[in-house]
């Protein structure tokens, strides 16, 4: 038997009506900007199924804003969140598309970088403020952000998944799940742990000559 906790029942604390469109929708949005970096002059919003159909009167676009901004899903300034991002001088737009075989309440999210290149993340509002990434930049993926979350790319080499697993043993840092895929030798792993992981067990993992991208997500508010 499922066990039941407290958010499962009551929901998120959060600023709007739904906690698919607000709620969820502001972690996604503030999941994406912590996997992508701070470096953006513009984001486009892709919004597939209700999310496109319902964007405005439920606060999704507000919510979305907000979260690629850094805000939680309970802050009050999510209700000025197109104002601050225009006086913060970031451009943008949401876009009504058909993003296939998705989930109704999803979104890719497209940054425009300040370097002329661009990256995207999709992910969906599944119901309660919870989410599930599924793509980065064209690698598939599947994670909620409930449990602290690495991310990496790196050069496809014998021993490089043992390593990093030392380091996180070294750290007290237990995996709770790992997978990753491989493309053109170059691999992507998604790895939950069980607790935190800082910038100290990051910076020691970034030694390594192979690694090229390296993210920790640690959970979001939930409260």
């Amino acid at each position: 038997m499922k066990e039941y906790g407290i958010f499962d029942v009551l929901g998120p604390v959060m600023i709007g009506p739904s906690s698919s469109h607000t709620a969820g929708a502001a972690r996604l949005g503030k999941i994406a900007a912590q996997i992508e970096g701070n470096n953006f002059c513009k984001v486009s919003f892709l919004l597939h199924g209700s999310f496109a159909k319902t964007y405005k009167g439920h606060g999704t676009d507000r919510a979305l804003v907000a979260g690629v901004l850094g805000m939680e899903p309970s802050d009050e300034r999510i209700r000025d969140s197109l104002k601050i991002a225009k006086e913060k001088g970031i451009e943008i737009e949401f876009i009504e598309t058909d993003l296939g075989y998705e989930h109704p309440n999803t979104v890719k999210i497209i940054f425009y970088k300040t370097d002329d290149n661009k990256f995207y993340v999709t992910g969906s509002s599944i119901g309660g403020g919870n989410i599930l990434v599924t793509d980065i930049d064209g690698t598939k993926v599947e994670f909620t952000g409930a449990l602290p979350t690495l991310i990496l790319k790196y050069n496809d080499k014998k021993g490089t998944i043992s390593k990093i697993s030392t380091i996180l043993s070294y750290n007290e840092i237990n995996i709770a799940t790992m997978k990753v895929t491989r493309d053109n030798k170059i691999a992507t792993m998604v790895l939950e742990a069980d607790s935190n992981i800082d910038d100290s067990v990051i910076k020691e993992i970034s030694k390594f000559k192979d690694i090229f991208y390296i993210k920790a997500i640690n959970p979001i508010d939930k409260r």
